[in-house]
Parts: C-alpha cells; structure tokens; sequence
C-alpha cells in the first residue's frame, strides 16, 4: 500500500474499491465482467488509518454501492464519524450490467460528521441526477457540492485517480503512481 499522508484533514472524500464478486462472463453465477483495478476487503478498507489523518472536526463523504450500504455505516462508526445522511446519485439506465434481481442505477454518498465543523450551506435534494461516466469515475457535482456544504478546508480525495486543484490526493491509479510502479517493474 503507498503511504498515506501525515497531514490532518477536515475534508475526506473516498470512493474505495468495493470488492464485487467479478468473474468472466460465461458464469452465470457471476454479476459482471472482472474488474480493470485491484479491490479491497471490507477489513482493508476499515483498517485504513483515517482516524490518523482526520481533523477532530471534520466531514466524511464515503461512496457506497447497494450491496455495502451497512458496511458503510460500519466502517464510518469505526473511523470515528457519524453518518448523518445519505445522498444518492440517480444513473440513467443502460440495459443489463452489475447486479443480480435488479440492475444497478443509483450509488450512495454517506455524509458523516466528527466533531464540530459547521455546515457552510444547504442543499435542497438528497438524490441528484446525472449521467454515467465511466466504470466507477464520480461526477464532478461531487465535489463542488461537498466544497458548498463543508467549506474551504484541508481536504483529500482517497483513492483518488486523478488530480483536482485545491485537494490533496491519495490512491494508487494516480498516474504518478502508476509511473512509479512501472518504473519499479522495469
């Protein structure tokens, strides 16, 4: 695992690498086709160091997929947060893809607060609609969003694969990082 930072944050946006159960397509008994980047357990993910880069007041944004929804609320608890609210992002449909009975059209956002960081604004909606990007990418409301509720504060992005101005970045699909392994393998 790369390091993680040794800076405090108010601000924590992460997107971990839910571990879906991939397995090739002939399988009738597998959801979707293998995954194109490495995932984590949910003892991976909750075993992060969080607590150690988390300001005693500050705001948690963890994205959820439907079948770790309680998970999510666990490892919020575990890195000292209290899930407040639940925002979900509402995808057009796009015919079969990941998921069993149901196909999935909605990702979860899990607001959590530790401490007292003020809410700066409101936000009139806790579904937003918008289009799909690419497998697993985040649309940039997001961001902005989180910037109109917590404010301009330090904040960082884990599991980052790209860079925004104003965010620290933390993840292993950084292209830097991915230069630095190949570098390595060479």
């Amino acid at each position: 695992m790369i390091p993680f930072p040794l800076k405090k944050y108010n601000i924590i946006y992460a997107d971990p690498p839910w571990d879906i159960d991939a397995g090739p397509p002939w399988n009738s008994n597998q959801i979707s086709l293998p995954l194109s980047y490495p995932t984590m357990s949910i003892d991976e993910i909750k075993n992060l160091p969080v607590k150690d880069i988390s300001h005693k007041d500050a705001h948690l944004y963890l994205w959820v997929i439907n079948a770790y929804l309680s998970d999510g609320y666990i490892i919020a608890k575990f890195w000292g947060f209290t899930p407040v609210c639940l925002v979900t992002w509402c995808k057009p449909k796009h015919g079969l893809g990941l998921g069993g009975g149901f196909v999935q059209t909605t990702e979860h956002l899990l607001f959590c607060k530790k401490g007292n960081l003020p809410i700066k604004n409101r936000i009139d909606s806790t579904y937003f609609y918008h289009k799909r990007l690419s497998h697993s990418e985040k649309p940039g409301i997001f961001r902005e969003m989180i910037l109109t509720i917590s404010g301009d504060h330090p904040r960082i992005e884990l599991f980052a694969r790209q860079r925004y101005e104003g965010w620290d970045h933390w993840g292993n699909e950084l292209s830097e990082t991915i230069q630095k392994r190949l570098q390595t393998v060479l």
